[in-house]
């Protein structure tokens, strides 16, 4: 980062990028050899038996150890561990330990395990590198508006390297949870609220931190949660409990954690939730029936943080001794933190409430996994202070987060000619975020540091842009006497981009939100800058989904950033210098108001459609049935165009398949990548059916004028759901084939399955 800095101060950090150019590709090309095709992974014979093998010789006390996981106090208090932890790993009674990182630290603590300790056995180190490890990547839901699966497994994979070389094994990351409610603020670390394109985006991200091989030294183990339902908590509140039906969890909530599975994710976390009124952490349904019965998953189970303990002011159970009978038996591996497993498991075992073979195999997951990593081969292969050196942080990794950053952005609006922004005109930067290091980094940024942060101000002073900046406000609170200073800025100017939305601690885990509009003053300092009358772009960063309706009556263009991470300054500016064209498309839909959510797009039609001329439909009577913003939108510099869909033939057979192409043009004058989206409609069938459901996409690069077909195909597989007696089946029938740059704008045709 040194030389980026220096760049910055001498000439611009575009000097930088352009020296980096060659050095991106030839990282490209080396990146997209190691990214792999994986289908389902399995413990290998040899794991098993030498984890058969090492059983045999422990104590139950020491089994027990293999199934707790505790935390070091690493964000607190720095490299130490809480009192007593020490003699527990010495004494074979900590199998995981997390929120430890370093090479130098990690090697200190395994030191411990494997040659002071009866039998040597390595530990296990976790870490939530959920958008990165130190080089922080955009918030998960900003880097899957990308649409850009290989991107999105890029990423994952330069953190896992960067991850390993700093002692770690274990990430619990990827999020898979399907959401439809942005006042939930752990929206900000999944991929939005569709199912299929959430499903391609896991098993993504799992290939990109698990690599070709579990047993290379650059990779981690992927750990999928939260299992299961968790996004679809009532109210959009973090922790509240869930009511859902077989089918809908089923259709759209589990199908994330499939393709997990098939992609060769080695574990799965609980999710503090109830399904069907029994949490997660003791739901044999969800543990044993479908996961290990149903997929066949070989790897192993942990909670989330304390949520085994959880099950007692669940009241499913009266006290954490019941909660350890429940858990195990169900099906979890490890306990996260709780100590639940530690107090009781052996007691209860020797009660006959659970039996030894239960927790022998869950013992046997876990030894194996550490055998598949190679730790029993090596323990101290994680972690190298010369890899961390060389790695961690490289120049290389920072050019990949600067394109990531890039294709993460969605404009929402641009109007008046606002964007892009001419060289020759004066910028009034303003707002809350415009220089704010900490909040572009979001929420879980693993050891991401503000201070390594280049801010959309820094990027455009780099880039010798005539500047007058102002901070104006805060995102929160009242103060609005500083709004004044951002006016003397925009008045000066010739045009005003205001940096507005949420501080990170706003998203994330704990910390949902009634009101999902623009938090503090901000509203007011936008309202002070439209009296200007000077051309005003918005560029947001937020973690979720906002209410817009009032600024985007209220400014020329906005730019949605979400939190864009360690390169997104520089990004930013790009593409508001038109320097890169804007390709994000939204993974999640935007509302006109709260009162809409939860709205995404597939939902179903009701008995009494929408009729504007019928007051008894389903509608509003203050505010349309309608999104702000559907889910797949996005503009572009660019002016794009569809044909009218082609099909190959417009009745098919479950043996056959359907092929659909439609022209695409670039109208305009500068080169655009579009991501062109397919949807269906079930025109009727045993159940009530969603009215469009996305079942591919393709990004096409266009130069101003190019036309480009675009072709899918369409086969029985894809119009397949579960029937109303619960068979996953097609039935015969019409469907509507929809084409178009966004859910909404759609060109349409139809065709027939036959029986």
């Amino acid at each position: 980062m040194d030389c980026v800095k220096q760049a910055l101060l001498v000439g611009g950090y575009k000097n930088v990028i352009n020296r980096l150019m060659i050095k991106k590709l030839l990282l490209s090309f080396s990146i997209l050899l190691l990214l792999s095709s994986l289908s389902a992974q399995q413990l290998s014979d040899r794991a098993w038996a030498r984890a058969d093998s090492l059983l045999g010789q422990m104590t139950l006390d020491e089994k027990v150890g293999q199934m707790t996981l505790f935390t070091s106090d690493w964000v607190v208090t720095g490299p130490t561990l809480r009192p007593g932890y020490r003699d527990d790993i010495l004494a074979g009674k900590v199998g995981a330990i997390f929120n430890a990182h370093t090479s130098e630290y990690n090697h200190q603590l395994q030191k411990m395990a494997v040659e002071e300790t009866r039998l040597g056995i390595p530990l296990l180190f976790g870490y939530d590198v959920v958008h990165g490890y130190r080089t922080i990547f955009p918030i998960p839901l900003g880097e899957s508006a990308s649409w850009d699966l290989q991107g999105i497994e890029q990423t994952a994979r330069i953190a896992a390297v960067e991850a390993s070389a700093a002692g770690l094994n274990w990430t619990f990351a990827p999020m898979v949870d399907i959401a439809r409610d942005p006042r939930w603020g752990r929206v900000a670390e999944g991929a939005g609220e569709d199912t299929y394109l959430g499903s391609l985006i896991s098993a993504a991200r799992v290939r990109g931190f698990q690599g070709q091989n579990i047993g290379d030294e650059n990779t981690i183990l992927a750990c999928v949660k939260h299992y299961a339902a968790y996004g679809a908590a009532q109210a959009g509140r973090d922790y509240n409990t869930v009511d859902i039906s077989d089918r809908t969890l089923r259709e759209i909530y589990l199908p994330p954690f499939k393709a997990a599975k098939d992609a060769g994710v080695y574990s799965f976390m609980t999710a503090f939730n109830d399904v069907d009124a029994v949490p997660c952490s003791g739901n044999s349904y969800l543990l044993q029936d479908i996961l290990r019965k149903e997929w066949g998953f070989q790897g192993m189970v942990v909670t989330d943080y304390t949520s085994i303990n959880e099950m007692v002011p669940h009241g499913i159970v009266a006290n954490n001794a019941e909660a350890a009978t429940l858990a195990v038996n169900a099906g979890v591996d490890m306990d996260m933190q709780g100590a639940v497993y530690y107090d009781y498991l052996a007691k209860q075992v020797k009660e006959g409430l659970v039996s030894v073979e239960t927790v022998d195999q869950s013992v046997r997951y876990i030894l194996a996994l550490k055998y598949e990593l190679g730790l029993f081969d090596d323990p101290y292969r994680y972690g190298s202070k010369e890899r961390e050196a060389e790695e961690v942080f490289s120049q290389a990794h920072l050019n990949v987060a600067l394109e990531s950053s890039i294709k993460s952005l969605v404009l929402l609006k641009n109007e008046r000619g606002a964007l892009p922004i001419s060289a020759s005109k004066s910028i009034a930067v303003v707002g809350p975020l415009a220089d704010n290091k900490a909040e572009m980094l979001g929420n879980w940024f693993g050891d991401g540091r503000a201070d390594d942060v280049i801010t959309p101000l820094m990027a455009f002073r780099a880039i010798g842009a005539d500047v007058y900046y102002a901070k104006g406000c805060e995102t929160s609170g009242e103060d609005e006497s500083r709004i004044s200073e951002a006016v003397v800025a925009a008045e000066q100017a010739d045009i005003i981009v205001a940096f507005v939305g949420e501080s990170g601690y706003m998203s994330g885990e704990a910390a949902s939100r009634s009101d999902i509009t623009l938090p503090g003053p901000q509203r007011a300092l936008i309202s002070a800058l439209e009296a200007t009358g000077k051309p005003l772009v918005l560029v947001l960063m937020n973690g979720r989904p906002l209410d817009l309706s009032w600024e985007v009556a209220h400014c020329d263009a906005i730019l949605e950033a979400w939190f864009p991470g360690t390169m997104g300054g520089p990004a930013i500016v790009e593409v508001l210098m038109g320097e890169a064209n804007p390709s994000g498309r939204l993974p999640i839909t935007f509302p006109r108001s709260v009162g809409q959510v939860p709205i995404f797009y597939n939902a179903k039609n009701t008995g009494r459609p929408f009729d504007a001329n019928n007051k008894y439909t389903s509608k509003y009577l203050d505010v349309e049935n309608t999104p702000l913003f559907p889910f797949g939108f996005g503009l572009s510099y660019a002016e794009i165009t569809y044909g009218k869909p082609v099909l190959s033939k417009t009745e098919f057979s479950a043996s056959e398949t359907v092929k659909i192409s439609i022209r695409v043009t670039n109208t305009g004058d500068v080169a655009t990548t579009e991501t062109v989206q397919l949807y269906v409609h079930d025109l009727v069938g045993s159940v009530t059916r969603p009215l469009k459901e996305l079942k591919g996409f393709q990004q096409v690069t266009l130069a101003p004028g190019a036309t480009q077909q675009v072709e899918f195909e369409i086969g029985v597989n894809d119009l397949a759901f579960y029937t109303r007696d619960m068979t996953w089946k097609a039935e015969p029938g019409d469907f509507e084939i929809q084409l178009g740059p966004n859910s909404r704008d759609v060109q349409t045709a139809t065709i027939k399955l036959t029986d």
